[in-house]
Order: structure tokens, then C-alpha cells, then sequence
């Protein structure tokens, strides 16, 4: 046999070998199928054959996400499943009214608002729990977008809901909640 042969069953051998570790083979230690390990950032990322679940999963949302989020935000569930460190939102015209996050404690999440194909304008952010996630760092930008940062409590351990309110420039009246996210923040287990 001939060394090129053997040079491709070898490589053949290594493709196969990978594609069944991430095509949902068994699951290592601390994982759970179709999601990878959380990387030092804190952001949840996902294997590539496994359906993305929304980071505010309850309605799938479609904020795109950088820090490694899921499509929509970031994705809640288990407590294996929250968000670290830092997590970016981004909430697009068109997505769901209402997300969930699953945050640890500290965790500071940039809330991306893209600009609005309606008449309406972001105006405002309003936490309904300061205590446990404060919102603070408003800003809306010429072209519309707005921005802010959500900072959960340090220690402890509790929810609440994140509303950002819009209105149309010209009409009178109070602004709406034209988006809602739905933090809960999930201590750390303890060990012993």
C-alpha cells in the first residue's frame, strides 16, 4: 500500500471521527447536547448542527447577537445555561414583544435596539426591580438605534422585567412598552 493511501484513510478516519462528535454524539462531562461549553466571556455559543435556541428562549427571538448569543438575545433555561461576565441583545424590527434571559450575577448585558420601521421612536428604559438589574447608559443615536446596559445585582439572587417604551414624535400621549426582557439572575451554585 502505497503512503498517500494511508495518508487519506488516516484524514478520512479524523473527518468522520469530528463529525460524529458534533453531530450529537455522547456529551462531555458538564455538557449538554448541541451546546459547547461556555466560553470565558460569559455568552452562551452553540454548536453548529444544533438549533439555536433563542437567548431570551421563551418566543424565539431574532435580535442578533454578538458576544457568541444566539440569534434574538441570550438563552435562558437551566442554570447552565445563563449568561457571564458580558452579553449583548440586539432586538430587530419585527422581533418578539417579550424575551427571557438567564443572567448570573454581576453580568452586564448591551441591549442593542435597531431603529423602528413604524412612526414610533425608542424613548425610554424602565427596570422594574433596580435592586436586581439596573438599567442605566440611555442613548439613541442619529440614525434611530437605541442603546443601554442592564447591570445585575453582584450577589443576589431575583428578577425583573426590562421595559423599553416608544413613541411616536408627533402625537401626543405617553410613551408604550414596545419591548419587554425578562432577566432573571441565578447565583452561582454553592459547592459543599
Amino acid at each position: 500500500m502505497r503512503w498517500w493511501v494511508a495518508g487519506w484513510a488516516v484524514a478520512g478516519l479524523v473527518v468522520l471521527t469530528a463529525c460524529g462528535g458534533s453531530s450529537g454524539g455522547t456529551p462531555s462531562a458538564g455538557s449538554s447536547p448541541g451546546r459547547s461549553a461556555e466560553p470565558s466571556s460569559g455568552a452562551p455559543s452553540h454548536s453548529s448542527g444544533a438549533p439555536v435556541p433563542a437567548p431570551s428562549s421563551t418566543p424565539p427571538p431574532s435580535a442578533g447577537t454578538s458576544s457568541g448569543s444566539a440569534p434574538g438575545g441570550a438563552s435562558s433555561g437551566p442554570a447552565g445555561g445563563c449568561v457571564a461576565g458580558h452579553a449583548r441583545v440586539t432586538v430587530s424590527p419585527g422581533d418578539a414583544r417579550e424575551r427571557r434571559l438567564c443572567a448570573r450575577p454581576g453580568t452586564v448585558v448591551s441591549v442593542v435596539l435597531e431603529p423602528r420601521h413604524d412612526d414610533r421612536r425608542w424613548t425610554a428604559v424602565h427596570s422594574s426591580a433596580p435592586v436586581f438589574v439596573v438599567a442605566s447608559g440611555w442613548r439613541v443615536d442619529g440614525d434611530g438605534t437605541a442603546h443601554a446596559a442592564l447591570r445585575c445585582a453582584g450577589t443576589r439572587g431575583g428578577g425583573a422585567k426590562v421595559t423599553v417604551l416608544a413613541k411616536a414624535p408627533d402625537v401626543a400621549g405617553a410613551a408604550q412598552p414596545a419591548f419587554t426582557l425578562d432577566v432573571s439572575v441565578v447565583p452561582y451554585p454553592r459547592e459543599g
